[in-house]
């Protein structure tokens, strides 16, 4: 009876410990890319449709450097989740921090998608949730972000010329309304702007077009101060 218990124990574990074995390489990949990704300036076109608040589509400068230094540079109003750049780099990247397995797949345009489920090891995390859409190239395709803090925060990512380093050109973030965390500066028009009556959608939305990347360039210390 022993026997039999452990077989059917040992069947059921199997599986779950193959997926977690795919999920590592498919992981140790997507790091390995991201680490020749030394630094980057790029332009950026960024649209704003969140409700309540009324902001102008605005261009800026994004510059990143490893580890984890990011600056965005803009003459207007521009609202950039932090969990869709620097936060998504950042955990995947901390191998040990988490539990990666395989949890499903699917085809997007003829395209076979790996999802694949992370969750932090530590108890004190902000983030509760994160998965990741993988197409057969190693590129993020999607990503969904559940914090105890910013709710969810759902992203997807369009490749063009810079897929080989995993540099989108378009990004859609999706996010939770109630909690946003809304910029002080925008507070006052947000109070011309609210109805009582009116139905506050539940998500708003960013979009992002990315152009005139530099690559492995070099960007001084001085710029991210």
């Amino acid at each position: 009876m022993r026997k039999i218990f452990f077989v059917l124990w040992l069947g059921s574990i199997l599986p779950l410990f193959s997926h977690a074995q795919d999920a590592n390489k498919i992981m140790d990949a997507i790091t390995l890319r991201m680490s020749k990704v030394k630094d980057y300036s790029v332009r950026a076109n960024i649209k704003s449709d969140i409700p309540m608040i009324k902001i102008l589509p605005v261009n800026a400068t994004l510059y990143y450097k490893q580890k984890d230094q990011f600056k965005m540079v803009s003459k207007g109003i521009a609202i950039l989740p932090k969990q869709g750049f620097t936060d998504l780099t950042k955990i995947i990247r901390q191998k040990g921090t988490y539990t990666a397995f395989v949890t499903g797949n699917e085809m997007q345009n003829k395209t076979p998608i790996t999802i694949i489920s992370i969750l932090p090891l530590s108890d004190t995390s902000d983030v509760v949730l994160l998965k990741i859409w993988v197409d057969p190239n190693l590129n993020i395709v999607k990503s969904q972000m559940t914090t105890r803090s910013s709710g969810t925060l759902t992203a997807t990512y369009e490749y063009g010329l810079q897929a080989a380093y995993g540099l989108p050109d378009r990004m859609v973030f999706t996010m939770d309304v109630k909690k946003f965390k809304i910029p002080k500066g925008l507070t006052t028009d947000i109070q011309r702007q609210s109805n009582p009556n009116q139905v506050v959608p539940k998500t708003g939305t960013i979009y992002i077009l990315l152009s005139n990347y530099s690559i492995n360039k070099g960007i001084d210390d001085a710029v991210f101060r």
